[in-house]
């Protein structure tokens, strides 16, 4: 039987790059540096999980003659300061309602949890942007949706290490045959299926070229997600339905 969803957040539950590449932007000009993230660009470094270490990414490889300049102490505080600065920024575009819930993920959401099937929350972003996020979405309380909640902090290894999803199993003391997992990406495909997980991915116009061959479905967005989640429960409980990521 399906017992779990679980799922990612940047790109999964909200399409949240545009406003995080335009807080990023936003970081950059206030603290008077001279980098520019195009689209383009930052469609590829999305390809680095985590925004601290994307802009470590960033800094060593497209401004390696500044990069080398500082010790790892200045490196790494510059980078602490940046990431400050855009959740401050994305904070502000949330809070403004710019970003919003993908089509159907609130329905989903609450006929998920009408039913009784437990939901958990499986990022490596920030805390404090999935309160912010979720929030604006549903209420202060939101957190009574959710069984579990893993993130950047409770679990450091980002995707595509597979630790925030075994992390959720053990908590929620359920095998990967009765959890299904929603991602947007590759990383996060990859995580799911390194802890045996089954995945449903709703590309972005972030992630609509990544390899998608293990995903158990792929669709457009959840716009039908209550039709979805009973066509999910009859695919679980049928033998035939019950396949491994490919």
């Amino acid at each position: 039987m399906l017992k779990a969803i679980l799922f990612d957040v940047d790109g999964t539950l909200a399409d949240t790059e545009d406003a995080h590449l335009q807080a990023f932007n936003q970081a950059f000009a206030e603290l008077n540096l001279r980098w520019h993230w195009t689209r383009d660009l930052y469609t590829d470094l999305l390809g680095v999980t985590g925004g601290k270490e994307r802009l470590r990414h960033y800094w060593q490889y497209y401004e390696a003659s500044d990069y080398e300049r500082h010790t790892e102490l200045s490196v790494q505080q510059r980078i602490d300061l940046i990431h400050t600065w855009k959740n401050r920024f994305y904070a502000q575009r949330v809070e403004q309602g710019a970003v919003g819930l993908r089509p159907g993920i609130r329905d989903l959401i609450l006929e998920a949890s009408a039913q009784g099937i437990l939901l958990g929350i499986t990022t490596t972003t920030s805390p404090v942007n999935i309160d912010r996020l979720l929030t604006e979405a549903f209420d202060p309380d939101w957190a009574r949706f959710f069984a579990v909640i893993e993130d950047g902090v409770s679990a450091p290894n980002k995707k595509p290490d597979p630790q925030v999803y075994l992390q959720a199993l053990r908590h929620l003391r359920l095998s990967p045959d009765e959890c299904l997992v929603i991602e947007d990406s590759e990383k996060g495909l990859l995580a799911a299926w390194r802890a045996g997980l089954r995945c449903v991915i709703t590309p972005t116009d972030f992630t609509a070229k990544h390899d998608f061959h293990r995903a158990w479905l792929v669709l457009d967005d959840l716009s039908d997600s209550v039709q979805q989640l009973q066509s999910w429960q009859s695919l679980f409980a049928e033998p035939e339905g019950r396949l491994a990521c490919q």
